[in-house]
């Protein structure tokens, strides 16, 4: 499938009707779960791959180059669209995000997520015109080849301040980003306000609103056209290894060995895409 192939494709289910949810998987075996559960789209998390790798998210912790052989391992296994998280596009220039996106599109990735971020802890959210421009860079390097999506983390970087979102994503929109994304919004009210000033381009929610988690039908109704989970599923599979660990622990086997037989794991891997 050709790229331009490939955006029609994943782009069309970002603009039907209830749009998507597009979970996130952190390796081959959970992007197969994902996969045979029925999910059309998958994307990749920064934040649990770095975690899978031992490392720490938003630092440039993570390459390029692991980063693009891990989404197209996702892709290859699974058969669907993956949009690879790639933090601020992996570059110092907007040049080097440019290489970024060719280099996704070489993947056969079906789109990429470039944020407005620095990886400096310190200043860790792009001046207005920088974020803009690498942007427009991401875009034009896509040439409709693989959907963009631009997101700013003010939200997440202690900057709660929602007309700056919506300037900054109105400005994304207007460079050409195909989907738009602030991940967690303080209420509904907020996310009804980011979705209403850059209709009709699609919004991303990274699973609801900071107040409240919200059903996938209620968030389709304020407008939410994708819905993500970034490294959720990867805490939600964390948490239930604490919970063997410490049965086994207290020498209790049997709370420690439940889940998937390793037949399931093998029926999935031999899994046809």
């Amino acid at each position: 499938m050709s790229g331009s192939e490939l955006y029609e494709r994943f782009m069309a289910l970002h603009t039907r009707e209830g749009g998507l949810v597009m979970p996130n998987a952190w390796d081959g075996v959970s992007a197969l779960v994902l996969a045979d559960a029925g999910f059309e789209a998958i994307g990749t998390s920064s934040a649990a791959l770095a975690a899978a790798l031992g490392r720490i998210d938003g630092r440039h912790s993570i390459t390029r180059d692991e980063h693009l052989d891990h989404a197209q391992l996702l892709g290859r296994l699974t058969g669907l669209p993956v949009n690879g998280d790639f933090e601020d596009g992996y570059g110092v220039t907007a040049e080097d995000v440019a290489v970024t996106v060719d280099s996704a599109v070489a993947h056969a990735l079906a789109g990429i997520g470039i944020e407005d971020t620095t990886g400096n802890p310190d200043d860790p959210i792009r001046d207005f015109d920088d974020a803009v421009g690498r942007v427009r860079s991401a875009v034009a390097a896509a040439k409709r080849r693989i959907v963009v999506t631009a997101r700013t983390d003010n939200f997440i970087q202690g900057r709660p301040d929602l007309d700056d979102t919506i300037r900054r994503l109105t400005a994304f929109a207007e460079v050409g980003a195909d989907v738009l994304y602030a991940p967690f919004p303080p209420d509904l009210e907020s996310l009804v306000a980011i979705v209403t000033a850059v209709a009709p381009t699609p919004v991303n929610v990274l699973i609801s609103p900071a107040d409240q988690v919200l059903t996938v039908s209620e968030l389709q109704k304020a407008g939410v056209k994708r819905i993500s989970l970034g490294p959720a599923l990867y805490t939600h599979a964390m948490g239930a290894l604490e919970q063997a660990a410490t049965a086994l622990k207290a020498g209790d086997i049997a709370s420690a060995t439940t889940g998937i037989s390793f037949d399931r794991v093998g029926e999935l891997l031999a899994r046809k895409p």
